[in-house]
């Protein structure tokens, strides 16, 4: 069983004891808190919710709105519905937040609580220790009986949604429709499978669903990476498609397939999307500095800046706003499009995409042969208990300070245009190396090189 606070929110698995797992004591715990931080801000307040479908779904969403209510805060419920969608919803209902009951990619027995502010943008670092003072401090006062919180539903949030995307300036409905692509969609049976064929047949985009039924009974692992994705990728061998689109169960993550079943690559969602978007409207890019390189490339191609940002959506979030990045995102098929909103959304990278697709008049395999060609490597070392991390991590840093070294999260060492970024995790002594290359042995070549480094500094120390 596993608990998780993160500055996303809190995760876990379903059942266990309280403090162990996401229980029913620790959904109200924590939802508790989070409205008492809410009526802090403000007095009266409504909180938007929606969930994707997995299995535990139904039973946390009733927790969580019994638990709103009893805090006198109205709950607008949307029911399935997806990440961004219930971001969007946030600021379109003037409410003071909003929670999404999602694990994002992690397997069926996890769940969690995504935590928004009255942006619709998860909450800050400093907003989620405020939080947790208070769920441990255990002093949440509710409402009483006459002053206890409504609960409405909202049920066609996932249609305007929907329709935003179409509404876009840069997403070129028309020119996409003219393609008459056909495609193939994996939403691993959560509600990627009611939202993205929507948005594709209002695109006059012929779709063959694949484990779009929303039962919450994942086919398969859940991570958009390529050895979870067999299936969809044996029937793009087999037919006639352009492509194929598969979509974590939150939809926030999206990953493309060429038409003939090889993957795009997950790193190259963004990158594709950004290279579109600059095009037509120059300015600066933002990704976490485990992602790839080729978006930098990409970028000062275009004539703009890119910046880097620690992990974390709400990290690169923040530094999108301060360079005023016009496309942002993360190397796990994260777009983040300001002109729509400050979150990562499939749906807007879909829409952007197939309009590069359709312009640019190549099949997808082309495209994806246009851009740089990089090789991430991730690896990790474990160490024991009693090793400081932080102490190794800074005599890494020093070895290598004739190279350009970035420590805003960790320490990541350029050597011309091939990278390794070295994270500690915050819960157990490991540390993750993630490394870069034209050449994927090369990547692991440099992967291991800090790896013996790092054994050579705990030696000597020792």
């Amino acid at each position: 069983m596993a608990l998780i606070q993160s500055i996303s929110g809190i995760r876990g698995t379903i059942g266990g004891l309280p403090g162990e797992g996401l229980t029913p004591f620790d959904v109200v715990k924590f939802t508790s808190a989070y409205g008492a931080w809410i009526l802090e801000k403000a007095p009266s307040a409504k909180v938007v919710i929606g969930r994707d479908a997995r299995l535990s779904g139904d039973m946390v969403n009733k927790l969580v709105v019994g638990t709103l209510q009893a805090l006198g805060i109205d709950v607008i419920d949307l029911g399935l519905s997806t990440t961004p969608t219930v971001e969007l919803a946030v600021p379109a209902e003037g409410a003071q937040g909003g929670i999404i009951l999602t694990a994002s990619h992690n397997p069926i027995q996890w769940n969690a609580l995504k935590l928004l502010n009255e942006k619709g943008e998860f909450i800050s670092d400093a907003e989620g220790k405020r939080l947790e003072a208070i769920a441990q401090a255990g002093t949440v006062t509710f409402a009483e009986v006459k002053k206890l919180g409504k609960h409405t539903f909202i049920t066609d949030y996932i249609e305007r949604h929907v329709q935003h995307v179409l509404n876009l300036d840069l997403v070129d409905v028309e020119a996409i429709k003219a393609r008459k692509f056909k495609v193939i969609v994996d939403a691993v049976n959560s509600t990627g499978g009611i939202a993205v064929p929507a948005l594709l047949r209002a695109l006059d985009v012929e779709v063959e669903e694949l484990y779009c039924e929303p039962t919450g009974h994942f086919p398969h692992n859940p991570e958009p990476l390529p050895e979870n994705l067999r299936d969809i990728a044996d029937k793009l061998k087999r037919g006639k498609y352009d492509m194929g689109i598969v979509v974590d169960p939150d939809v926030d993550r999206l990953c493309f397939m060429c038409e003939d079943g090889a993957p795009f690559g997950e790193e190259y969602t963004l990158v594709a999307v950004a290279d579109y978007v600059l095009s037509q409207t120059p300015g600066n890019t933002v990704s976490n500095l485990s992602s790839t390189r080729a978006l930098r490339d990409v970028t000062e191609n275009h004539g703009g800046t890119y910046a880097a940002a620690a992990v974390g959506e709400v990290n690169v979030v923040d530094k999108m706003k301060e360079v005023d990045a016009v496309i942002g995102g993360e190397g796990n098929g994260g777009v983040i499009y300001p002109a729509s909103h400050y979150g990562r959304d499939a749906l807007v990278g879909i829409g952007l995409f197939l309009t590069h697709l359709a312009k640019s008049g190549k099949s997808i395999s082309r495209l994806r042969a246009s851009y740089p060609n990089y090789h991430i490597s991730k690896n990790k070392i474990e160490l024991t208990p009693e090793i400081d991390v932080d102490a190794v991590l800074e005599a890494i840093k020093e070895k290598y300070k004739k190279q350009p070294v970035n420590t805003i999260d960790g320490v990541k060492i350029e050597f011309d245009k091939e990278w390794v970024h070295l994270r500690k995790s915050n819960t157990e002594p490991i540390i993750r190396i993630y490394s870069e290359s034209t050449h994927l042995a090369t990547a692991e070549h440099l992967a291991n090189k800090l790896i013996g480094d790092i054994r050579d500094v705990i030696k000597g120390s020792a």
